[in-house]
């Protein structure tokens, strides 16, 4: 597939979707809309999506599943319930372009396995305001926003917090878990998703979308499982993914190579231990940066942590929300116009980045590293009768 650096308006350019999108009974056209699904052993997941879609109204769709090599039986039960199933490599980025390649529709929305779509006419909707926006911008795609499914009431500010960042559009904020809706000839000029890693597919096409069109928000919300957040623990989750979207920001993919189990597929995920996490960052400090090395990493990190010290603000938005209203930002208002523009100095980036190597490497890691020791050397208390 072809990534042009620019997005030429002829490239996506469309005619009005009623010549465009005679409806596929009428006239024998592929479907309008293919739902493309990743999926790696999801048979306790997928028939629950599968039933959802099967209610959706007021669009004709598609549905392909790509398979990384399930071992369960995913693969039947999609059969079973009518979506078309490619076999593929493992990792969602190459099995979902797999699927896209096999798909027949002139729109492709990219879900994964464990959400769900509460509205029957939630697609119908999405794809119409797609449409819309297309009209000025042929280089576009949608996301929703999300609601998490849990089965625990921890944590919901953080929750909230991060139900609110998925109806932004800013740097870092849009996943695969939001669903991504676009043209099929948008896609194929974007080339596609990066397969190199097994995961992060999500984040590189969403910023390769950004820079060579527009994103916006669908209306209606996906609900998603948060079962990896209960399952790891929350704050261990969102500190990993932290580490991981700084050191994708540094190119550093050697990291993702040599971690231990950095993303871990949804049936085996258990308490994430983040002590091994520090320790390989410490070995590539010593061993592949160097001290130089270091610094230009660490300067880059405070980079990163200026361009998005926007978070803090929406943070003290969100947990101000009972008392100003939803849809009521003021403080991320005020740091987009007075603060953001003084971040830009060149000279906070070193600052930034001494406090970013102080907190992870010189805070967090012995403060990981010394409770997990504690807790694998605690003898386990046994209980007789």
């Amino acid at each position: 597939m072809r990534s042009d650096q620019g997005c030429a308006k002829t490239a996506c350019a469309a005619k009005e979707p009623a010549e465009r999108h005679p409806s596929p009974a009428a006239s024998g056209a592929p479907p309008l809309l293919t739902v493309v699904i990743p999926t790696l052993n999801e048979a306790e997941t997928l028939p629950l999506l599968l039933t959802d879609l099967s209610q959706q109204a007021g669009v004709a769709l598609e549905i392909v599943i790509g398979d990384g090599g399930s071992t369960d039986a995913t693969c039947s039960l999609a059969a079973s319930l009518g979506a078309k199933v490619v076999n593929a490599e493992r990792g969602r980025g190459a099995q979902m372009n797999s699927a896209a390649q096999q798909a027949g529709g002139d729109y492709f929305i990219f879900l994964h396995a464990d959400c769900r779509l509460d509205d029957p006419g939630l697609l119908a909707k999405a794809l119409s305001a797609l449409q819309q926006a297309e009209r000025a911008q042929p280089c576009i795609a949608g996301h929703f926003r999300l609601r998490f499914l849990r089965t625990t009431q921890g944590n919901r500010l953080a929750y909230r917090y991060l139900e609110g960042k998925t109806a932004l559009n800013r740097v870092n904020t849009t996943n695969g878990d939001q669903g991504m809706l676009l043209s099929r000839a948008f896609f194929t000029q974007l080339g596609g998703f990066d397969p190199s890693l097994p995961f992060l597919e999500d984040q590189r096409i969403a910023e390769k979308i950004r820079a060579q069109g527009q994103w916006i928000t669908l209306p209606g919300c996906l609900t998603t499982s948060a079962r990896r957040f209960e399952s790891e623990g929350f704050h261990r989750r969102y500190l990993l993914m932290a580490m991981m979207m700084g050191l994708h920001t540094l190119g550093e993919t050697s990291f993702f190579l040599r971690a231990p189990g950095v993303y871990r597929v949804q049936r085996e995920t258990g308490r994430l231990l983040l002590s091994p996490f520090f320790a390989l960052v410490w070995r590539m400090i010593r061993e592949d940066w160097g001290f130089g090395g270091s610094v230009r990493a660490f300067l880059r990190l405070g980079r990163y942590l200026l361009d998005n010290a926007w978070q803090f603000f929406f943070f003290l938005d969100v947990c101000m929300q009972p008392l100003l209203g939803a849809n009521r930002l003021p403080l991320l208002a005020a740091y987009d116009r007075f603060i953001a523009p003084c971040l830009r100095l060149r000279l906070l980036n070193g600052l930034a980045g001494l406090l970013c190597f102080v907190w992870f490497m010189g805070v967090l890691a012995p403060y990981f590293w010394l409770s997990e020791t504690v807790t694998a050397t605690r003898p386990t208390t046994r209980t007789t009768t």
